[in-house]
């Protein structure tokens, strides 16, 4: 759905997890055992993957201005304070947050790469498109770090498109063409 290149390290996870769902089509790849394997989910816990998704996704439009005010994003909260993660130290003394158990879980792999991310400050650039029929999770490069829509050549221009003939059925309509002098 969207032209940019996918977010940086660890969200890049986040952000493939969140584009499981299609909006505008209702194609769910977690329906598929390709796509449960692709997380290594099974078909008894794509119902939790589902919930943890849309949490995610519900932070996405949160970092792009939404909010919802009926406590949803407590949702994602509660959902990553069940991820058992510790800090290891490398043999460079580095330090490092690591899964605690099943180093392939989901949610355990998901809330290392929201850590990682809220420490490198690229967290809050993971978005969700403002577009209702869309809401593709997409990474926000701008300067300002102000993108609105995963695409500004499909959503972004749908949303101008909109606003344009709104602005014309309310009587705003333009003017006479400018001349220029003889």
């Amino acid at each position: 759905m969207t032209d940019r290149p996918p977010a940086p390290g660890g969200l890049a996870l986040v952000q493939g997890f969140v584009n499981t769902l299609d909006i505008e089509t209702g194609v769910d790849s977690l329906a598929t055992p390709e796509g449960r394997a692709a997380f290594g989910l099974t078909a008894r816990t794509v119902p939790a993957a589902r919930e943890l998704r849309e949490a995610l996704r519900t932070a996405c439009l949160a970092h792009a201005g939404h909010r919802t005010g009926d406590g949803s994003t407590a949702v994602l909260d509660r959902l990553l304070a069940a991820a058992p993660l510790r800090v290891a130290v490398d043999a460079w003394g580095a330090a490092v947050l690591r899964p605690a158990v099943e180093p392939d879980a989901l949610l355990s792999r998901i809330a290392v790469a929201i850590a990682g991310a809220v420490a490198d400050g690229t967290w809050v650039r993971l978005k969700a498109c403002e577009a209702e029929d869309c809401r593709w999770a997409f990474y926000d490069r701008s300067p300002a770090g102000r993108g609105r829509w995963c695409a500004m050549s499909v959503c972004g221009a749908r949303a101008k498109m909109r606003a344009y003939r709104a602005r014309l059925a309310e009587g705003d309509r333009p003017g006479p063409p400018l001349r220029s002098c003889p």
